[in-house]
């Protein structure tokens, strides 16, 4: 990590942790003391944090939030990357695409954990997004929380990739972005909705690893406001000339509450195996 003490004109060294480790995709976030946690995708098949206590200039060592294990989506490149949020009282949520509740493993949900210090995490919830063993793959979530609400009135917002059929093949598969929120800190959701049409991964730009939506998507609260704007690309079918036309878009969507309850973490099955992480 590299921190900076001048509005990010001059940065300092590159600081490893107290055990080294390696991963991808660390997010800090700072608690009220000005702790900093950073939850992040370790190397090795688990999603882990790691903390600073002096603002940055050293790193504590890394502990496990969770193992983590995914559903590979059909020709599309994904990871379960773990966005990062804080609350007013400075509890740390993160969330991150997981097949575990999943018979056999053949999808992926959103699942959650939260944590007062970013050492210990409450065990995984699955986000009900659609019933388990409904054969819909979700992927890609970008976290929205609150920072003016707390406790168990904490407000938090999600918006995410799916499609509904994750045993399809090749460009013709389809996906779609959705929404749901929560008004009672991740305890019920809102019925998700649809924010996209569907969109072939052939309409998509093409890397190594399949078609690409980008590594990571936003929603973020509006200052003062119950309404959120999630960030993302959408896909159309190609222009004219063959150029790709792969815009970005904001949804703006108002933050509600629904009764569809979150699902603790159950038994880990064995036998579910992690997709490997994409290199940068």
């Amino acid at each position: 990590m590299s921190t900076s003490a001048g509005d990010g004109l001059g940065w300092g060294p590159a600081t490893p942790t107290a055990d080294s480790v390696h991963g991808l995709g660390g997010q800090p976030v700072v608690q009220p003391d000005g702790h900093v946690v950073v939850p992040f995708e370790a190397l090795g098949g688990t999603i882990g944090s790691f903390t600073s206590d002096d603002g940055g200039a050293t790193w504590n060592a890394s502990v496990e939030i969770s193992a983590r294990s995914s559903h590979a989506v059909p020709g599309l490149r994904t990871s379960p990357l773990p966005p990062a949020e804080i609350n007013r009282d400075g509890t740390v949520y993160v969330v991150w695409q997981d097949n575990r509740f999943e018979p056999g493993g053949d999808a992926n949900d959103i699942v959650l954990s939260s944590s007062a210090d970013g050492t210990t995490w409450s065990p995984v919830s699955r986000i009900p997004l659609d019933p388990v063993g409904s054969n819909v793959d979700h992927f890609i979530p970008g976290l929205a929380v609150d920072r003016t609400s707390s406790g168990r009135h904490t407000l938090l917002a999600l918006t995410y990739y799916f499609d509904t059929n994750p045993s399809c093949t090749g460009s013709t598969c389809q996906i779609q972005v959705g929404f749901s929120s929560s008004l009672n800190n991740g305890q019920t959701w809102s019925t998700p909705r649809i924010l996209s049409a569907p969109m072939q991964l052939a309409w998509l730009a093409p890397t190594s690893q399949g078609a690409m939506v980008g590594d990571y998507i936003s929603t973020s609260f509006l200052a003062g406001q119950q309404r959120v704007i999630g960030a993302f690309a959408i896909g159309s079918a190609p222009m004219p000339n063959g150029l790709l036309n792969e815009p970005m878009f904001a949804g703006l969507e108002k933050v509600r509450g629904g009764d569809n309850r979150t699902t603790s973490d159950p038994p880990r099955s064995t036998g579910l195996a992690s997709i490997p992480s994409p290199t940068f």
